[in-house]
């Protein structure tokens, strides 16, 4: 079966969130081609993007009329851990751009435009590449037009064996109000009936939920708490409508590169089996990068996040300046984002110069420090279709302190509160900083009082399979359901 992922993110080439780990090289597709499927991903070529860097090489070119214009598309490809890339270049769209996304107001006829190209793409890759898709799996608001356009296209022998499937990374992002460009394009009117009750016939997300053959999100949990409000975002109704064809199905981690036992960002490398002996010279690593004092009995928090306010920035501050402000700990925060957010860490490093220090910058690097030598991971979202830094954190051995939501539910246990017969982490469920402030005394209090309990949670863990494997089985699945209906 031939899978065609397309995307407006892909590791390694163009990743501003989670969106770009999915479909990006060592991940879903990947996975994909192990078990025999031919996977392969459709992205626009962005100007920051690197041919040399990637080894990409020109397929072919070609010209596509649209309503008011006619484009040049450009095709080019690379092969990276066994996936098949497509990149499309199309200028004023795609290939002088310096950054991913540019503004709703220069975007929204830019994804609109992707759409179209990428429906021209794969007739020409089948007219000249001899290569179709059996299922083409759109991904988040900058792909939803392409269910629709081939469902509309049914007619057509080509387009009518086609499946497609519509990923929900994040629903807050919807590509709304994209009825100027679709008119202007001549797209055809959306017939859905709902879409018009709901009044999102010009949501591009609600587009793509409404005409695809299947509808997933990014975790189990999200895909209840998207049937209902607030976090439905407006298109509740919707998701609701289209069951049994929805399912969450949890992310997976790069387990090959993302292993404490061979990253060569760590001082030392270590494993489930003797990271007891190992993992606290990357703790007094951190710490003597920090330029913060080397204690070993001392609990270090880490956060490695975007600091905007789904992540909890706006409860979180306020309960770590109450708690750095009474406990004997440590905080390393990396991250970018909000600026009154992030300025209240450079504020908190100049209030506890030897407890906290905010390194407010992108370093992949100095991520996996964290990761590697913190001893508690903080992630308190307001809500988390997925999150991918606690499951990193449990890998390399830093338990997760998050709240109760979205993914973060999915993959992090509760502490039993005893001999950690369970648990792999401290949840809590309250949105408010009094939440934070106790979960962080209960867990400072089992790090000091009971080492062989936190020893307990950090093997558990660690050795917790969230591979993509796991993700790959459940989408095979449901790819082969679409052509036994």
């Amino acid at each position: 079966m031939n899978i065609l992922f397309v995307t407006a993110e892909a590791a390694p080439f163009a990743k501003v969130g989670g969106l770009g780990d999915v479909v990006g090289a060592g991940s879903l597709p990947t996975a994909l081609v192990g078990h025999g499927f031919d996977a392969r991903v459709m992205m626009p070529f962005y100007g920051t993007i690197s041919p040399s860097k990637f080894q990409i090489e020109h397929l072919f070119t070609f010209q596509f009329p649209r309503k008011n214009d006619l484009l040049s598309v450009e095709i080019y490809t690379t092969t990276i851990q066994s996936t098949v890339f497509y990149l499309l270049k199309c200028l004023p769209y795609f290939g002088a751009e310096k950054q991913v996304y540019s503004g709703w107001h220069i975007d929204m006829g830019r994804f609109v435009a992707f759409n179209q190209i990428a429906m021209a793409a794969i007739w020409e890759l089948h007219v000249r590449q001899n290569w179709g898709a059996n299922v083409v799996h759109a991904n988040d608001w900058h792909t939803g037009l392409i269910p629709f356009f081939i469902k509309q296209s049914q007619q057509d022998p080509f387009w009518g064996g086609m499946r497609t499937v519509c990923t929900i990374h994040n629903m807050a992002y919807q590509g709304d109000n994209a009825g100027k460009w679709l008119y202007e394009e001549g797209i055809p009117a959306r017939q859905h009936r709902l879409l018009h009750q709901i009044g999102a016939a010009d949501k591009l997300l609600a587009i793509g939920i409404a005409y695809a053959d299947y509808v997933t999100t990014v975790s189990p949990r999200h895909a209840v708490e998207i049937q209902f409000e607030p976090l439905g975002c407006g298109l509740s109704q919707l998701i609701r409508s289209r069951n049994p064809f929805v399912s969450g199905i949890l992310n997976g981690i790069a387990t090959d590169q993302l292993n404490p036992a061979t990253d060569p960002y760590l001082m030392t490398n270590f494993d489930s089996t003797d990271f007891r002996q190992k993992r606290l010279n990357n703790k007094r690593h951190l710490q003597q990068l920090a330029g913060l004092p080397l204690r070993d009995e001392v609990m270090l928090i880490g956060i490695v996040s975007r600091i905007v306010w789904q992540k909890g920035f706006d409860f979180l501050i306020p309960a770590l300046w109450e708690f750095m402000g009474m406990a004997d700990a440590q905080l390393v925060i990396l991250g970018t984002g909000e600026l009154s957010y992030s300025d209240q860490f450079r504020y908190m490093q100049q209030a506890f110069p030897s407890k906290v220090r905010a390194e407010i910058r992108y370093d992949e690097g100095f991520a996996q420090k964290v990761y590697g030598g913190g001893d508690i991971f903080v992630m308190p979202s307001h809500y988390e279709p997925c999150g991918i830094g606690q499951m990193v954190a449990m890998r390399y051995g830093s338990l997760p302190l998050v709240r109760e939501t979205g993914g973060l539910a999915d993959t992090v246990s509760n502490y039993d509160n005893g001999d950690a017969d369970h648990g792999t982490g401290f949840v809590f469920l309250a949105d408010n900083p009094a939440a934070i402030v106790n979960t962080l005394r209960w867990a400072m209090y089992t790090y000091e009082n009971n080492p062989a309990a936190w020893q307990r949670m950090q093997q558990r863990a660690m050795e917790t399979n969230f591979s993509w494997e796991n993700s790959a089985q459940q989408y095979i699945t449901i790819f082969q359901s679409l052509f036994d209906r």
